[in-house]
């Protein structure tokens, strides 16, 4: 009998008793005499178990040693699937013979035969998973595009005709990898046994099956990873080296374990069991829920028991990225309300990262703030302070899309007690500024805050703005070449350029004032007896600032060639047009070489060699050269 007749009389909507075509009750007879002959539906269950029997016995593993030792999906995949069409046709005599109260002699027989094909069918079930292991391992298993079901082809159909699907399998090798199609065919047997195996009511078996194998599978990916499960106290004990080594791990673990590990077990769990929304949930939880948890706690654990300070900062947005750049496949692996669980630690994960770093930047702050060193820096350099600060921010700045998340829930700004110039860029509550753009700007005015105290420190007040100059324009540069140019934009730059220069105009006035003053503003109009005099006083107050001068340095080229230009710019004008006007007045005297002892070029070639630190000094106790003094006449 065709399959569709044998279907539609299995299932065929029950009448009453006088005239269901299936009564166990003997029909009486035109005549009014019983009949003796068995029902039509009794015919069609007695050739069902027929049928089945010898299908389902040939691979009885109690009973033949070739069945014991040859795989049914792996020696012939039509006998395999003939024998899941068994089953379901087994299945829905058992149905009709409960159903129509027929003889136990048949149901017995029935479920012998079942219990038989459940047996079969755990074996296959186990050896596919085992002896599949590279197939189905979840690398290979993530690669597919995503968790969408195997075609149709893969599950049981009753009308579907195997030589087609055959041979569209076929053509469809040529245009997947030998790999896939592995992979592929394997949960395809595997969705084929699960889905007969659950709907005869033996998912418990099979689920035991499937969790175990696969749970071991994740555990162990797990541990390869180098990630173990470590109590709080344990984190607290561990020397911050040993520590950042378990972070480190766990860094090249986590877009491991997400995008491959945990991804992979999702598909093949949605691909095994996509008959059942409830048994596919339970599963993929039961699997991967410890594995997760050990993985998405460290996080928390690191954050909730490590000691709060500033250089740790980095290995917490580290791992704070490392959660957040996969918070998508996260939310989508784990959007089951059995997962909500493994989803809620990552979320927890993120919360505390989020408050050590708050803290942490807080611990920053307050260091800048109490920094007691009261010596100045030789030369009027650029303080260690400043270097170890803007080293921190520069590098703070490159994770600044995660920080904008950790400090959008941030209290205001203390930004808002001071005026917008303090910052260098506008803030308004029609165009506010983003709260990493305010936090940066605050951290680096509280850094020139603390070196405006340093300044202080300095007796001299022209070396004060020389370090002031040096700090800020450090400040400038390390904004300008990181990723805070970004943050804070150009008019603050702008802003600060400006302020550099302001320094570097104070130093030049307080520290080269009185040497630009010596000489007068209009060098014809001096009388022959006070050229002498401004000579000698033009040459004590230039060497006294090239000798309180020697030992200034300026690192930063730029600055350096500013400042040294615009002290020439003034003194050696003045003092070539005054040399120039008044040399010969005084040229014919018997100490002439001692009072002009600089020629213009002298001046400019001393002031070429300034502020390169110490070892410069020693070119300004050179004597001018003789080609260089007034001739005698």
């Amino acid at each position: 009998m065709p399959r569709k007749g044998m279907r539609s009389l299995c299932f065929s909507p029950k009448h009453s008793s006088s005239s269901s075509t299936f009564s166990h009750s003997p029909s009486p007879s035109r005549f009014g005499f019983p009949s003796s002959r068995p029902s039509f539906s009794d015919s069609v269950m007695d050739r069902t178990l027929d049928l089945a029997e010898p299908v389902i016995n040939k691979w009885n593993p109690e009973t033949t040693t070739f069945a014991r030792v040859t795989s049914l999906f792996y020696e012939n995949r039509r006998e395999a699937k003939d024998f899941i069409k068994s089953v379901y046709n087994l299945q829905r005599a058992m149905h009709f013979l409960v159903m129509e109260n027929s003889s136990a002699e048949k149901l017995v027989r029935a479920q012998n035969l079942m219990q038989i094909a459940m047996k079969r069918l755990q074996k296959e079930f186990y050896q596919i998973l085992s002896m599949n292991r590279a197939h189905l391992d979840p690398e290979s298993v993530s690669t597919r595009s995503s968790r969408t079901s195997i075609a149709s082809s893969s599950s049981y159909n009753d009308d579907e005709d195997d030589e087609e699907a055959e041979a569209e399998g076929e053509a469809a090798d040529g245009s997947i990898s030998e790999v896939e199609d592995a992979s592929m065919a394997a949960m395809s047997d595997l969705r084929l046994i699960a889905e007969c195996m659950i709907s005869s009511g033996y998912a418990k078996e099979c689920l035991k099956i499937y969790k175990i194998i696969r749970k071991s599978i994740v555990d162990e990916g797990i541990y390869k990873l180098g990630v173990e499960k470590l109590s709080s106290s344990q984190i607290h004990k561990m020397d911050w080296e040993v520590l950042d080594l378990r972070i480190k791990s766990w860094l090249s673990a986590v877009r491991t374990a997400v995008q491959t590990l945990f991804n992979g077990e999702r598909i093949l769990c949605d691909e095994v069991f996509a008959s059942s929304d409830s048994i596919r949930e339970s599963c993929f939880h039961e699997i991967v829920k410890e594995g997760a948890v050990v993985l998405f706690a460290f996080p928390e654990n690191v954050a909730k028991h490590s000691k709060k300070s500033p250089e740790k900062v980095f290995r917490i947005l580290d791992m704070y990225t490392g959660i957040a750049n996969h918070w998508p496949e996260i939310d989508s692996i784990f959007s089951l309300d059995s997962t909500a669980a493994i989803k809620s630690q990552a979320l927890t994960s993120l919360v505390k990262l989020g408050e050590f770093v708050r803290a942490t930047l807080n611990e920053f702050e307050a260091a800048i703030q109490k920094d007691s060193s009261k010596s100045p820096v030789a030369g009027a350099g650029t303080h260690f302070l400043t270097i170890e600060a803007m080293d921190y921010l520069s590098n703070l700045a490159d994770y600044s899309n995660v920080l904008a998340d950790i400090l959008g829930d941030s209290p205001p700004s203390p930004k808002k007690n001071l005026p917008e110039t303090y910052f260098g860029f506008s803030d308004s509550e029609e165009s506010p500024a983003p709260v990493i753009t305010v936090k940066m700007a605050w951290l680096i005015l509280v850094l020139l805050c603390k070196l405006d105290t340093k300044a202080k420190y300095y007796k001299d007040a022209a070396l004060a703005y020389l370090f002031l100059a040096n700090n800020l324009q450090y400040i400038v540069v390390k904004v300008q070449t990181s990723n805070l140019k970004y943050l804070l934009g150009d008019e603050w730059l702008t802003k600060h350029e400006g302020n550099v220069k302001q320094f570097a105009a104070n130093y030049q006035r307080l520290g080269w004032g009185h040497v630009i003053d010596s000489l007068p503003s209009d060098p014809t109009a001096v009388a022959p007896e006070k050229v002498a005099e401004i000579f000698r006083k033009f040459n004590l107050e230039f060497d006294q600032a090239l000798r309180k001068q020697a030992l200034c340095v300026v690192h930063e080229q730029k600055l350096r060639d500013h400042i040294k230009v615009s002290i020439a710019r003034k003194m050696v004008r003045l003092y070539r047009e005054f040399y120039n006007a008044n040399r010969e007045k005084i040229a014919a005297e018997r100490y002439s070489a001692t009072v002009v002892r600089y020629a213009p070029e002298d001046v400019g070639h001393r002031l070429s060699y300034l502020f390169f630190g110490a070892g410069s000094s020693s070119s300004f106790e050179s004597s001018p050269s003789d080609s260089r003094r007034p001739r005698s006449r």
